[in-house]
């Protein structure tokens, strides 16, 4: 078998899709995107193609390998992602090949289903407590929502207590038993971090994700002391090598690499693995697409420490088409009483609507995170 076209696929609302052909008929699809790069990332799965075209898809390992050492430069988001979504379609080809999911040839999955949680609120987080109660309805036993709008080094106490206010109220919707995951977006700096976690403490939160940024991991020694809430970062680590250290420090509690970022199945089996290791639990990180959902739930099945999926189904970056839209058979993420079941068709277990995604990817996007700033005029994290 061998390698014979590589196409991508820039489809709304956000999303970048990749499908590998091969000589014997079988085809394998991936998801390769860093939000707000989109063109940026398929212009690298473009210059890895002149290796892999001839290549057979099944050498995943050894192909991984080059794509990834080959070139000299080597990690961060833009090259990362594009090896993600080639290897997750390289895996959907060998699995389609062999008529199992990928989850039987990474040694047979631990679960059948994982439990799921549903974003609310939106960037600047509002009217929340709403949003919960509709999550709720559908069935979700936990949800997470962005902590801050914008916040200075040092800011004041009026957003610090409307951060409160409106965790208070999801509470009060969600009752104790479920769980709210608080995400800092790394738009918290150390000062107001520490003030943050220690006020956050009475709402017995499932974690709290970047607590600042991973560049400023140093910070996390501070901040774990002031808090019981578990402690989570990771979607803007691209690589083993990238966790060795965060892992090694051992303040985060739980990892979120993303299987579309940090270089696919093969690479984030391996983080996975070694977060095991430190007694660290697994939550992959995906506000992305049913490509990258899937991929995500293959790893699930395999991976002992995870114990949570992010999924995108009606976020509020989905405007113009939502996780279902490009799946043929819109059942095959079954949510039901909190969780999603992992499918266990061939491959990643999905198959793509490939007409309408060339009808939506003749549409495209140019999806960009907006640029904040604060009352002074300086840029702020958004």
């Amino acid at each position: 078998m061998k390698i014979t076209q590589l196409s991508t696929f820039a489809v709304p609302p956000r999303w970048l899709f990749l499908k590998i052909e091969t000589d014997e008929g079988i085809s394998g699809w991936g998801e390769p995107v860093l939000e707000g790069r989109a063109q940026s990332v398929a212009a690298m799965v473009d210059e890895l193609s002149d290796y892999l075209i001839g290549k057979d898809p099944r050498n995943i390992e050894d192909l991984w390998t080059v794509m990834y050492r080959g070139g000299f430069y080597r990690g961060g988001g833009t090259h990362m992602s594009a090896i993600a979504g080639i290897d997750q379609a390289l895996w959907d080809i060998k699995g389609k090949a062999l008529s199992v999911p990928v989850s039987e040839l990474l040694g047979g999955p631990v679960r059948d289903k994982i439990r799921v949680y549903s974003w609310i609120g939106g960037d600047r987080p509002a009217d929340t407590a709403e949003a919960a109660r509709s999550a709720v309805g559908a069935g979700f036993t936990a949800v997470k929502m962005n902590a801050t709008e914008e916040l200075q080094y040092v800011d004041t106490h009026a957003k610090v207590d409307g951060v409160l206010a409106n965790v208070a109220a999801v509470r009060g919707v969600l009752g104790p038993d479920r769980g709210i995951g608080i995400d800092f977006h790394g738009r918290v700096h150390k000062a107001m971090a520490k003030v943050l976690v220690k006020e956050l403490e009475p709402f017995k939160l499932m974690f709290i994700e970047e607590p600042v940024l991973s560049e400023n991991a140093e910070a996390l020694r501070e901040i774990a002391a002031l808090c019981s809430a578990p402690i989570a970062l990771g979607e803007r680590l691209y690589s083993r090598w990238d966790f060795k250290r965060i892992l090694s420090e051992g303040f985060v509690d739980i990892i979120q690499p993303d299987a579309s970022h940090a270089g696919g199945i093969t690479e984030v089996r391996k983080i996975a693995t070694m977060a095991e290791a430190y007694d660290v639990a697994l939550a992959l990180h995906c506000p992305l697409g049913p490509i990258a959902l899937a991929a995500c739930l293959q790893l699930d099945a395999v991976c002992y420490n995870a114990f949570i999926q992010e999924q995108s189904l009606g976020i509020h970056y989905n405007r113009e088409n939502d996780l279902l839209d490009y799946v043929k058979d819109r059942g095959v993420f079954l949510y039901q009483d909190g969780y999603v079941t992992i499918p266990r068709g061939p491959g990643l277990g999905i198959e793509v609507n490939e007409e309408y995604v060339r009808e939506r990817a003749a549409v495209g996007h140019r999806w960009r995170n907006p640029v904040w700033r604060h009352k002074d005029g300086s840029v702020a994290e958004w």
